[in-house]
């Protein structure tokens, strides 16, 4: 592909309230945190940050809140060069948040409130038609309403787009819904959630995923965190080994995965080729705080992954 590629997300936007802790509070107890922090997020969002931010051309599909976050998230979207013509504001409506509380080893655990997200409706994307049949490939999650993912992935059957879709917040899905997807990308935890299945092992993560293609889910990849990602299709089960860092902050690191995916897939055709340099764009994002703030630009990843692959498709 010569010219960058182009890729639609209809997703959610956040802004993350991130407060590093020593431990939770017990109940009715108050324990002091160390450091607070705000930045931009939301899974949809992240995701068009992290391709925009490696020379995709995106444009977002989204409803933000009637308050100063909302009015903020405009802003930061298209400070990256995101196309924010299909950003609408809910009135009378608060942005989401997300409330992120990061433990001294990186992990996180994570609430959202997806406030002005729950409004993205059906007729918020067919006003983008126009932009979504000019779209190399359409990245979709749950943080929006299930018939809004629904219809967007039917629409992009209709008019022959691609699509990603990150089932994340786990949830149980329509599978006749999905099945036309060209990618459907969980990690572990939403694995389990989705299929009901124990996903501990690997064997049970494949017999998991091996369901999924049961049900006519054509091609998984599984995010395993620091074991890397798992593809398994109808020709069989790959696992690409993840990148050994020490992590400080692993808020965000899958939305990084999915945003470098679609943009590398894109630009190389190839899923096993864009499975590492995902890996290593989402390593990379582990190493510095936050969420936005810890993605890189292509120079950025390019200088630091020398050495680990050729970056010059």
């Amino acid at each position: 592909m010569h010219r960058a590629p182009r890729i639609t997300v209809v997703g959610s936007n956040m802004i993350d309230l991130i407060t590093n802790i020593e431990r939770m509070p017990k109940k009715g107890e108050t324990v002091e945190a160390p450091h607070f922090d705000m930045g931009f997020g939301g899974k949809g969002a992240n995701q068009a940050v992290a391709a925009a931010l490696l020379g995709a051309e995106v444009a977002m599909v989204t409803k933000v809140g009637d308050d100063m976050f909302g009015r903020e998230v405009i802003r930061n979207l298209e400070s990256f060069g995101i196309d924010s013509s299909f950003v609408n504001v809910q009135k009378d409506t608060s942005n989401g948040v997300a409330p992120i509380f990061v433990d001294p080893d990186g992990s996180n655990s994570i609430l959202i409130v997806k406030g002005a997200n729950s409004h993205v409706a059906r007729e918020d994307v067919e006003k983008a038609r126009t932009v979504i049949a000019h779209s190399d490939l359409a990245l979709l999650q749950l943080e929006i309403p299930l018939d809004t993912v629904y219809y967007t992935i039917k629409l992009c059957e209709q008019i022959g787009v691609p699509v990603l879709l990150n089932p994340a917040p786990g949830c149980m899905l329509d599978f006749t819904s999905i099945q036309k997807v060209l990618f459907f990308v969980p990690n572990e935890t939403e694995l389990e959630i989705i299929t009901g299945m124990p996903v501990s092992t690997p064997d049970e993560i494949s017999a998991a995923a091996a369901w999924l293609l049961e049900k006519e889910v054509k091609r998984i990849i599984v995010t395993l965190g620091d074991k890397g990602s798992l593809l398994v299709s109808g020709e069989g089960e790959e696992l690409v080994p993840a990148v050994k860092v020490q992590p400080k902050d692993t808020t965000g690191a899958g939305d990084a995965f999915i945003g470098s995916f679609a943009y590398y897939y894109l630009i190389t055709g190839d899923t096993r080729t864009a499975m590492e340099r995902a890996n290593l764009y989402a390593a990379f994002s582990t190493l510095r705080t936050g969420t936005q703030k810890s993605f890189y630009r292509r120079d950025e990843f390019e200088e630091l992954g020398k050495g680990r692959f050729e970056l010059n498709q």
